[in-house]
């Protein structure tokens, strides 16, 4: 692979305004696909399969006037201090604004507070329910706009009104979060090379890679239904590790040219090396993130791909535009003298691998124990669905839970829809009795009169829940109702409704986690012995993986679910964690931490093969590769960390957990226990069956051949040396 990238890379040099043309022609052509194709995105989340589904498409076939999978908005009045919503005036402005609301687009039903009982004893809170036609992703921005102008106009009466439900606009996720990482990225690259010309080489490339991944995924808009987040994901993850990758690759070529090579050559044998790294980097993040769709859940399959086909074209620029732009950029990017010297001065890099190698032991269980600390919140992790509970308390969706929990308890924001499907006009008397067992199961506060459809085989039951959406009582209440499916002769029962939908996501998505966690780390283990053609540097490396990851967890659920911390973060309401972090949270980890894996241990395994003993390998390959992996995760953080400040709870929870993801494995797993684990393992890390050595590919990642084959020395019998076993052989040190 090595000397195929290195022609790649002398190719882009040499034909570099032909490579440069072509991916000009390439964004040029995403960018007109883009604005030709352009849909909106959905924000719907339902799994096929799943019985709150399967309702809604039973009632969608025999009960469509319902419009149970239709959005809704429940908008909520209440009376000034003193007043009641019974006095005149305020009785106006609520008939005007249910008058109007039903004349807005898409409305199909809205029921008046005064006609079906929906205002509190003290008549100071009241709301009206709106139906829409179309589900909450699919309600038009005049049908927004609508519902905006009646509660305009009713406040104008002198009431206090809010709207919440899935038809109401959530809060923008868009914002300046991205450019705040960019800009970090920008000082730490100037900071890392000491020139403007090398700091902005990896920063146009990844600009350019991202234009032309989000390009892509934007016109793929126009023939699937796309999920807000997937776009999002995609910049995010793409933009921090396409500018990792160009810095890998810049860092290697300086390097090269202050070993005395001429450019083409340091390009080539840049590109040789430090590019085969970024093959197998990118390619696990891919193939982490493509994994995701073998969980079945059809909007963690968009998010997965069209991440990781912004992650392929990243690396693909990265092999071809990139070297491209070094022969644009001549001799205005000088050697890198720092990275080249062997003598003088050891970097901070090396002494820090020395004081590692002092007290390997106590550096090691130091770190494990920290980790293990910060991880015990995720012991607790409760997994959800964003709903109006979560909403920022300053936006009309949070105003109106709260209203509605004052008004009337919580379990008014999460209704739960009971379908009753029996034979042909029975089913009046058959949700009599389901009401009936209902009502006798606890936390159930209400149960509304049945509503039958034209052929009486089908029947609705409105269940107000005594708690909130997204609490465990709800849950278990669900489950509950549904167990009573079967007690009623010649009936069947569902639970359907916004709030049970959420449950079965979040149910599904508990469900699909350990076994994907089981995938990524079998996949991580083949990886690593194949590029490493070690046995137990692969397991340090995925236990590594899982301790930072369970670390992870347990920073979320502390901020997001009990709110430690969360005022200085900006979290304005905690609750359950989002149902997909966790699993997205675990593929994205998985990619990101291999990357670093690959990219310190194989300057490490590059010394050993070289001659030089386990101890000064580890601590000579970590004196490398230390400053520039550094480097990479402060980039990560500052690039995840800036979706932090995102309006949007959802993309503050992922900017949060990917930054200190990067945080826990980039600076303490990699750059601590790694090094830790392989001085205390000494020569037995390297160590491989010789029957395994010869059953694997040789994919010479180091690029060993390569640099024999140009440097005129004898081309290695194998890429991984198989040390003698550690018990016969003289300690190293």
């Amino acid at each position: 692979m090595a000397s195929l990238l290195y022609r790649i890379g002398r190719l882009a040099f040499h034909r570099r305004r032909w490579v440069a043309a072509a991916w000009l022609a390439v964004l040029a052509a995403t960018l007109f696909g883009a604005s030709a194709l352009d849909e909106p995105t959905k924000d719907s989340f339902t799994i096929p399969g799943t019985q709150s589904q399967q309702a809604i498409d039973l009632l969608a076939e025999r009960f469509p006037e319902a419009s149970a999978g239709g959005a809704t908005a429940r908008v909520v009045f209440a009376a000034p201090d003193g007043k009641t919503l019974r006095d005149p005036a305020y009785r106006r402005a609520i008939d005007t604004a249910v008058a109007e609301l039903e004349k807005s687009p898409q409305v199909a039903a809205v029921a008046h507070p005064f006609r079906v009982g929906a205002v509190n004893e003290d008549g100071t809170i009241g709301f009206a329910e709106a139906t829409y036609e179309v589900p909450g992703d699919e309600v038009s921005e005049g049908a927004h706009a609508a519902l905006t102008s009646v509660l305009d106009r009713a406040r104008a009466g002198g009431l206090r009104v809010e709207a919440g439900g899935d038809a109401v606009p959530g809060e923008d996720e868009g914002g300046f979060s991205e450019v705040i990482g960019v800009v970090v990225a920008a000082v730490v690259l100037v900071i890392t090379f000491g020139s403007l010309i090398a700091a902005g080489l990896p920063l146009l490339t990844a600009i350019l890679g991202i234009a032309i991944g989000i390009g892509v995924i934007t016109a793929a808009s126009g023939f699937v239904d796309l999920s807000s987040e997937t776009p999002t994901l995609a910049l995010m993850l793409g933009l921090a590790v396409a500018i990792d990758y160009a810095l890998f690759i810049v860092s290697r070529y300086r390097h090269e040219l202050a070993a005395g090579r001429e450019r083409e050559d340091a390009v080539g044998r840049a590109v040789g090396t430090a590019g085969s790294a970024v093959v197998f980097a990118g390619l696990t993040v891919i193939i982490a993130l493509a994994a995701l769709s073998v969980v079945g859940i059809p909007f963690l399959t968009q998010m997965g791909l069209a991440a990781a086909f912004t992650v392929a074209v990243s690396v693909v620029i990265a092999l071809t535009l990139l070297p491209a732009l070094l022969g644009f950029a001549g001799r205005r990017i000088r050697g890198d003298r720092k990275a080249g010297q062997t003598y003088g001065r050891p970097t901070l890099g090396t002494r820090w691998a020395r004081m590692i190698a002092r007290r390997p032991v106590a550096v090691l269980l130091l770190s494990v124990v920290g980790l293990g600390v910060v991880a015990l919140p995720a012991l607790d992790m409760r997994l959800g669905l964003g709903d109006d509970s979560t909403a920022s308390k300053e936006t009309t969706r949070g105003k109106a839970y709260d209203l509605l929990s004052e008004g009337f308890g919580p379990g008014f924001n999460g209704p739960l829809i009971v379908v009753v499907n029996a034979r042909s006009g029975t089913a009046p008397q058959a949700a009599e009795q389901v009401a009936t067992r209902i009502r006798d199961i606890d936390d159930v506060g209400a149960v509304a009169d049945p509503a039958v459809n034209e052929a009486g085989d089908t029947a609705l039951l409105t269940v107000i829940p005594d708690n909130g959406p997204s609490t465990d009582a709800t849950r278990d209440l669900v489950r509950a109702i549904r167990q009573q499916d079967g007690l009623v002769p010649g009936a069947t029962i569902a639970v359907t409704g916004l709030t049970a939908l959420n449950i079965d996501v979040s149910t599904k998505l508990g469900d699909a986690l350990l076994p994907y966690l089981a995938v990524v780390v079998g996949l991580a283990v083949i990886l690593l012995m194949l590029v490493f053609r070690s046995v137990l540097v692969p397991l340090e490396a995925t236990a590594g993986f899982l301790l930072s990851v369970a670390a992870t967890f347990g920073a979320v659920v502390a901020v997001f679910q009990k709110g430690w911390f969360a005022d200085a973060l900006g979290v304005d309401q905690v609750g359950p964690i989002t149902s997909f972090l966790p699993i997205v949270l675990i593929g994205i980890v998985f990619g990101l931490a291999m990357d670093y894996q690959v990219f310190l241990v194989t300057r490490m395994r590059e010394e050993y093969i070289h001659g030089a003993t386990a101890r000064s390998a580890v601590i000579g390959g970590f004196g490398h590769g230390a400053r520039v992996v550094t480097a990479a995760a402060i980039i990560m953080i500052s690039v995840f960390s800036g979706f932090v400040l995102a309006p949007a709870a959802i993309i503050k929870s992922i900017g949060f957990a990917l930054g200190t993801a990067v945080l826990f494995d980039a600076l303490i797993v990699r750059m601590t226990i790694v090094p830790a684990a392989l001085i205390l393992l000494g020569r037995s890390a390297w160590w491989l069956p010789r029957w395994l050595d010869r059953l694997l590919p040789d994919v010479d990642v180091e690029g060993e051949k390569l640099r024999s084959r140009l440097d005129g020395a004898p081309q290695p019998v194998r890429s991984a040396p198989v040390p003698v076993p550690v018990s016969h052989a003289p300690r190293s040190r």
